[in-house]
């Protein structure tokens, strides 16, 4: 049987180019016309020197594209990307022959931050102007990533203050060698290691100090002496030193709205901020806005409820979804009285005002007669409480009961049902497929330029599921008013006339051809 074999020396009367090895239908494409077709003037990335003398910048767009296609794929790596720049076919062509190594590209995404995640907002309005993102029905939603930083860099103030008790005694030993060494061998490298060690040592000593500072600050428990701004963190992987990502998506298509990243442990007081974050990039007001139930706190709530907004949101009794035996003497089933502020019992005993916690923002409600409860036939199924029983209400109660039939009726269950699908798609995407379960970058401008590239790369993948790579590149070529999808147009122009032009030669003089030229009027300076 014959086989096919290949020849790597095998001669070629043209060589092929660069844009020859990417099929036209290749995903990598979508990239980089959705690069170009960026507004840069209002994204000012910032470069080393620019206009200064010496060796020119790498073309930030090159840059841009580069890393945008690496983290779609789970190439996240500076060092893995300069491989790719070097092995790859397909980021050769992206990069247009650009070699930058690993420095380069760290640098620039050190230096670019903000920039970054800029981004995301103009890929975010393209999505809106193709009609793939309506806005009318958000789901919110957050996802631990580890942060980089080791669990074991976390202090407490308390820590702190013995660790600069140790650093102290270890720089008064560093001294006291110094002395001596300048005495007798001032000349040999064991001074040098001292200076250098003392140096080293100084450096810890200031950052542990802004840490300390830090904490009185802000009044936090601990704090991480590699990432500040990390905090410690429970997940299904365990307690790590992680950040807590916010996710806006909307119903449509499951693409992603707006992105955040706060250090707060869980999702209390996150929901009117995601919310209003979303709302703005789309520039205007969605109809229905849902999240699950770490998200239930009624006073947060109840900002975007003043807004016109339809809210489904589960309080925590209805997430459980656990049936008590005796439902009998919930608190639903005690009577509210407004006009005396008490509560009524299904036994018909008040409940009266107590006090206000002013912690917790509620009232609290309890039996005049802590011999009315204990003489009851129901005590020790209503409560157990030797002083009686008692009853919080929230200053927003009628909300929160408001907000519990909303949930609970046909089109609430219809619309949280489809939260799932929707918004864990997106975490699952990020974690599993691109690989980022934790951050390359550190403090809130790292980690928020990172959740803003990943968020970015999810929507131009989904948006290519969604309509294709020429259709999507078509689609973007007529919103920036310029045809992107035949930008490789002069490139090809340019080859065959290229490729005429010499053909002539070798059959005509050079004299005759301009002669020629010159009489159509076609190019009378060609040279």
């Amino acid at each position: 049987m014959a086989y096919r074999q290949g020849n790597r020396d095998q001669v070629m009367m043209f060589p092929p180019r660069i844009e020859e090895l990417v099929p036209e239908n290749h995903a990598v494409r979508v990239y980089d016309a959705f690069v170009e077709g960026l507004n840069f003037e209002r994204l000012d990335f910032k470069m080393n020197g620019l206009g200064k003398v010496g060796n020119p910048e790498y073309d930030p767009k090159s840059l841009l594209k580069v890393i945008l296609f690496g983290y779609s794929y789970g190439e996240r790596s500076s060092r893995r990307l300069e491989r790719a720049i070097n092995d790859n076919v397909i980021f050769i062509w992206l990069a247009s022959g650009l070699k930058p190594d690993h420095a380069t590209i760290a640098r620039f995404r050190q230096r670019n931050k903000k920039v970054l995640k800029k981004v995301f907002k103009q890929c975010a309005e393209v999505c809106i102007k193709l009609k793939l993102i309506e806005g009318n029905t958000l789901f919110v939603d957050g996802s631990k990533i580890r942060a980089n930083a080791g669990i074991k860099n976390s202090h407490t103030k308390e820590n702190c203050k013995k660790y600069l008790e140790r650093i102290e005694n270890r720089i008064n030993e560093i001294l006291k060698e110094c002395e001596k060494a300048d005495k007798k061998e001032a000349h040999l490298g064991s001074f040098v290691k001292l200076i250098e060690e003392l140096n080293s040592i100084e450096k810890i000593k200031s950052s542990v100090r802004k840490a300390m500072a830090e904490i009185e600050e802000e009044d936090t428990k601990e704090i991480n002496l590699t990432d500040t701004d990390s905090k410690k963190m429970i997940s299904r992987q365990g307690i790590h030193s992680s950040y807590n990502t916010q996710v806006v998506v909307d119903e449509k298509h499951g693409l992603i709205v707006s992105n955040d990243v706060v250090n707060n442990a869980n999702d209390y007081n996150q929901f009117t901020r995601q919310i209003n974050a979303a709302n703005e990039i789309l520039g205007t007001n969605c109809q229905n806005a849902c999240a699950d139930a770490g998200y239930s706190n009624v006073s947060d709530l109840k900002n975007i409820v003043s807004q016109g907004i339809n809210v489904i949101v589960p309080n925590q009794k209805q997430a459980a979804h656990k049936k008590k035996e005796n439902t009998e003497f919930e608190k639903e089933n005690f009577q509210f009285i407004e006009t005396e502020n008490s509560y009524l019992c299904p036994e018909g005993h008040k409940l009266k005002y107590n006090h206000r916690n002013k912690e917790k923002g509620h009232y609290r409600y309890r039996i005049n007669h802590a011999k009315t409860c204990l003489n009851c036939q129901h005590y020790g199924i209503c409560t157990s409480n030797p002083n009686g029983r008692s009853i919080t209400r929230l200053k927003d109660e009628i909300l929160k009961n408001k907000l519990a039939e909303i949930y609970i009726n046909t089109k609430g269950q219809d619309i949280y049902r489809k939260r799932k699908e929707k918004i864990e798609l997106v975490f699952g995407h990020i974690k599993h497929n691109l690989k980022a379960t934790s951050f390359l970058l550190r403090g809130f401008d790292g980690v928020k330029a990172e959740m803003g590239v990943l968020s970015t790369v999810f929507n131009i993948r989904r948006m290519i599921t969604l309509l294709g790579t020429k259709k999507l590149i078509e689609a973007m070529a007529l919103l920036n008013d310029s045809s992107l999808s035949l930008k490789y147009t002069p490139c090809f122009i340019g080859y065959y006339v290229s490729f005429i032009w010499h053909f002539l030669i070798n059959l005509f003089s050079v004299d005759t051809l301009k002669a020629q030229l010159n009489c159509l009027k076609i190019a009378p300076n060609l040279a």
